[in-house]
């Protein structure tokens, strides 16, 4: 695509990259084809190849409207267009710098700035998990719409004693959400690292990805938090006190795999961040090798299974497969399902900023799932679990639970009591 960038996009930091992603698009449009929010809404312009070429018109000096920023903001951020992509269009790293450009030059509504500031500050706050069991009390008297994103109580059950005892160590992330919403994954996460030998803990000083404030509107903001993680878990990383940062959010862990990225204009955190990020490793990936390990601990089959790949696992990470032969390998019988490469339409805060098409997503996603009449939807994301949840009466858990429950009503023996935080 030839592109004449204004001057005040080539002389940015970024001008030379943003030139050179427009110009490897070829117009072939292989990325309608598996991009959602076409399939749902049939525009060009909330497609893959309609968002670049209004994005490439802000880049050459046109200025953006209100209708821009409204079809950016559809977009889920799912990747799914660069896996298609025969051309390697880097869409993702286009689409940051778009809309941060299109927010510099375009003022959103009050309702929206109001939304967009109220999600930063509650779900980065302590007070999100305050409010969200509260929420739980009252879940019967709430309207439906905020019913359906509060989810029923999952026992956390106990953590591993003593797990500073193994000589393999890693750290977890401090999930912003998580902890709050469904503690039992964090649990689950720790008695498993546990039974293969692999001790687990959060450090302090660390705290939320960055995620929720960059897709917010908030980059700087979420730049600060970047570096935070940086800062608590580099040292004990190249220290030896940990061999890694093990994620069992997938959302999570495909922004934290990009802090180098993000961190590529700091000078004081760039080559830092570079170092951090191959030490940062999915919860399946981390226990992949250990397959054979956890078989033999797990006495009975888990079951059929319907596995939803989050976006963030095999478009952003390109770990698709990874989790499905881990599965298979402790004898889940994993049910395929049409259209499994597309998003379930949670995608972190867009089930609240965009409900109308990520409900209708979610609904296609369901339809297609329980066409194979699982026992259990699993699946590696909290966002992912919690959004499909509230569309079934399947049960939706996070694949670590069910390998836990498995491992737990196996015989082994009870570690001690655990307080989710």
């Amino acid at each position: 695509m030839q592109t004449k960038l204004a001057d005040w996009a080539q002389n940015t930091a970024d001008g030379p990259e943003i030139a050179g992603i427009l110009g490897r698009c070829t117009h072939c449009g292989f990325c309608l084809a598996t991009c959602p929010t076409f399939q749902i809404l049939g525009d060009e312009l909330d497609s893959p190849r309609g968002r670049i070429y209004q994005m490439k018109a802000v880049f050459e000096g046109i200025a953006p409207s209100r209708e821009t920023q409204r079809h950016l903001d559809r977009c889920l951020t799912c990747l799914n267009c660069e896996t298609t992509c025969p051309s390697g269009v880097e869409y993702g790293k286009l689409l940051d710098a778009g809309r941060r450009v299109v927010v510099e030059r375009t003022r959103r509504s009050l309702r929206e700035r109001m939304l967009r500031a109220g999600l930063r500050r509650l779900m980065g706050s302590h007070w999100f998990g305050v409010l969200y069991r509260i929420g739980r009390r009252a879940r019967p008297l709430l309207p439906p719409a905020l019913q359906s994103k509060i989810t029923r109580p999952r026992a956390a059950g106990t953590l591993p004693a003593h797990p500073e005892r193994h000589a393999r160590q890693v750290l977890l992330l401090a999930n912003c959400v998580q902890p709050a919403m469904m503690p039992s994954i964090d649990a689950a996460t720790r008695r498993v690292l546990d039974a293969v030998g692999v001790g687990a803990r959060v450090v302090g000083g660390s705290g939320c990805c960055g995620a929720i404030n960059f897709h917010l509107d908030a980059q700087d903001a979420a730049r600060r938090q970047m570096r935070a993680n940086v800062d608590a878990w580099l040292p004990l990383l190249e220290s030896g006190e940990a061999e890694a940062v093990v994620i069992n959010a997938t959302g999570c862990g495909g922004f934290i795999k990009d802090y180098a990225r993000h961190l590529r204009h700091d000078p004081d955190y760039a080559e830092r961040a570079g170092r951090l990020v191959p030490r940062i490793r999915d919860i399946a990936e981390f226990l992949a090798p250990m397959t054979d390990v956890l078989r033999a601990r797990m006495r009975r089959a888990p079951g059929r299974a319907a596995f939803q790949v989050p976006c963030t696992l095999q478009h952003w990470q390109g770990l698709r497969g990874t989790t499905e032969r881990l599965l298979q390998g402790l004898g889940f019988e994993l049910q395929p399902f049409a259209d499994s490469h597309l998003c379930c339409g949670s995608a972190g805060s867009y089930s609240i900023t965009q409900p109308d098409l990520s409900r209708a997503l979610r609904a296609r996603k369901l339809a297609a799932i329980e066409a194979t009449r699982p026992d259990t939807i699993v699946s590696a994301n909290i966002g992912c679990i919690g959004h499909l949840q509230a569309g079934t009466d399947t049960p939706v858990k996070h694949w670590i639970e069910c390998v836990d429950e498995v491992m737990r009503n196996s015989g082994q023996p009870a570690p001690q009591r655990f307080t989710a935080r």
